[in-house]
């Protein structure tokens, strides 16, 4: 490995502890050493270190705070206020570095290899970056106000903050960047995961900026499991993490094991890359708006080829004649095709052309121009891809390769949309309804919430392999069993006769009634198999097989 890759592993992770709190002081003019709460429906959201030093702590609800902490300044959760305040800070660390990325209000991320090189090294950067942060306000800093400030009026964002508390974490990865930024450490080289080893596993959800949807609930179930560090979750097998949980707690087993991730953007996007595209005649048909959007698509595509770049944030604008404009950014996880950039300018214009887009306003006027424009790019092999067959249609992150797409795409084309249909999770009681098929190329919506609540659910886990088996449920007699009209069997099931076969239940559990003569019961026979079976008005059927 040359000196270049090495030092291109780097991510430099700085950290604000508390912003809420010192964004809420600064709006209000108030001193940063007065206890500082700020709320969410009267709940303690985030507080500050001397509030935290009188008794306060997250998830308090506010008059029990302020009977801890009389001199307890409080004030409602603002995200806009944060964002807003956040600006002078983002603006230091740029002076420094130049390409950054917010994670959040508070929290900031860079690459570190060449930065470190140009200043002598991580340790100096860290420094370099701490003290930028903290001479904010002062004349002359950005965001101070002064000649050399962006300010906002007489008195810019800078000056109302002040001096920032800033620690700094590096680390090989963004995730182990991040958790390292919280107590300023750096981590070496090649050492994520002997850092991580030691970490408690609610770290998974320490950082809301870095965790996806359900990340609570996983640590939740590994805490009930018994595993309490990320050292423990990291020794599990991958494909015993991935046939037992879904996609987030594949992507948390690769964070806690310290595998590479995405990276922070390291230079600006170069303007070349940006489609523009002006229409004559301008358009006011949907399939003229689709066509257009396939051209442009494969355009961005060959531009983005050239350059040795993916685009994974995607910002569409549509101009009318009488200069409206509408504008939506989409943000993948995964790179981008030209199939599914042109999926997304077809549904954003047939939402905007039709007057279903998100504000409801259809264009006063024929569109007169569309730009695509990329608003984050990566280099397309950086970028790992979970095993999760999650994702939206004609993305990576649907498991197929382009020329898999390519040929999936060639099949609806010779025999129509609904002939590709891709499975997606869904709502239902059996585990056959759980799955439901949608055309390949739409969007990923289940006919059914899976997450609404379903009364009578089969509980977890759920049969490995789907079947549709006619069984016979037989009595010691060779009697047919039945489920009773109070949901019971009406004997003892002592045999299942399958394709002409007998074989003996050793076990057996339920039924669960979920309807009028309809019942689910498990049974273990006698070659070793566990099935799961339907009774549907006297009939039974095999509906899953337990591996």
């Amino acid at each position: 490995m040359g000196r270049d890759e090495g030092l291109g592993r780097r991510v430099l992770a700085l950290w604000c502890p508390d912003w809420p709190t010192t964004a809420a002081a600064a709006a209000a003019g108030q001193h940063s050493e007065i206890p500082t709460a700020v709320l969410r429906a009267g709940t303690v959201e985030a507080c500050s270190y001397t509030a935290r030093a009188g008794g306060v702590r997250r998830g308090m609800r506010k008059r029990q705070a302020q009977a801890l902490c009389p001199d307890l300044a409080v004030y409602e959760s603002d995200p806009d206020r944060d964002g807003r305040l956040f600006e002078p800070v983002v603006a230091a660390v740029t002076e420094v570095v130049p390409m950054t990325e917010v994670l959040r209000p508070g929290l900031v991320v860079v690459a570190a290899d060449r930065a470190a090189r140009f200043f002598g090294g991580e340790d100096q950067l860290a420094e370099r970056l701490v003290d930028a942060v903290a001479e904010l306000g002062r004349p002359g800093a950005p965001g101070s106000g002064g000649p050399a400030g962006r300010g906002r009026g007489p008195v810019g964002l800078g000056a109302m903050i002040g001096g920032v508390t800033a620690r700094v974490g590096v680390a090989d990865q963004l995730y182990t960047a991040v958790l390292a930024a919280r107590s300023g450490q750096t981590v070496p080289t090649g050492s994520d995961a002997a850092y991580l080893a030691t970490r408690p596993i609610t770290d998974l959800t320490v950082e809301p900026a870095v965790s996806g949807p359900g990340r609570e609930a996983l640590v939740n179930l590994l805490w009930r499991m018994g595993i309490r560090t990320l050292g423990a979750f990291a020794e599990l097998s991958g494909a015993d993490v991935a046939s037992r949980f879904d996609g987030e707690a594949i992507t948390a087993h690769r964070l806690a094991r310290g595998l590479p991730g995405r990276r922070p953007s390291r230079a600006p996007i170069p303007p070349e890359l940006e489609v523009e595209h002006r229409c004559e005649p301008p358009i006011d048909r949907i399939d003229a708006a689709a066509f257009l959007g396939r051209r442009l698509a494969q355009s961005l595509h060959e531009r983005l080829s050239e350059a040795a770049l993916a685009c994974t944030r995607l910002t569409i604008h549509a101009f009318t004649e009488r200069g409206q404009r509408y504008s939506r950014t989409w943000r993948c996880a995964e790179p981008l095709t030209p199939e599914a950039t042109a999926d997304r300018v077809r549904w954003q214009l047939e939402g905007w052309l039709t007057g279903r887009a998100a504000d409801g306003d259809a264009p006063d006027s024929p569109i007169a121009r569309l730009v695509l424009e990329p608003v984050e790019v990566v280099n397309p092999g950086a970028l790992q891809h979970a095993l999760s067959g999650a994702g939206l249609p004609g993305a990576v992150g649907d498991g197929l390769g382009d020329q898999a797409r390519r040929a999936l795409v060639r099949v609806q084309g010779l025999l129509g949309g609904e002939s590709v249909r891709v499975p997606v999770c869904s709502g239902g009681r059996g585990p056959a309804e759980q799955v439901s098929l949608v055309a390949f190329g739409d969007e990923l919506r289940a006919p059914r919430d899976p997450a609404a609540p379903w009364p009578d659910r089969l509980a977890r886990p759920a049969p490995s392999l789907l079947a549709q088996v006619v069984a016979d449920v037989l009595d010691a007699a060779d009697q047919p069993v039945t489920v009773t009209a109070r949901g019971a069997f009406s004997a003892e099931p002592v045999t299942v006769r399958l394709g002409g076969r007998a074989y003996r239940v050793h076990w057996w559990a339920g039924p669960w009634s979920f309807g009028p003569g309809d019942a689910r019961a498990q049974m273990l026979l006698g070659d070793g198999r566990a099935l799961l079976l339907c009774c549907r008005q006297s009939d039974w059927l095999v509906e899953g097989i337990y591996e």
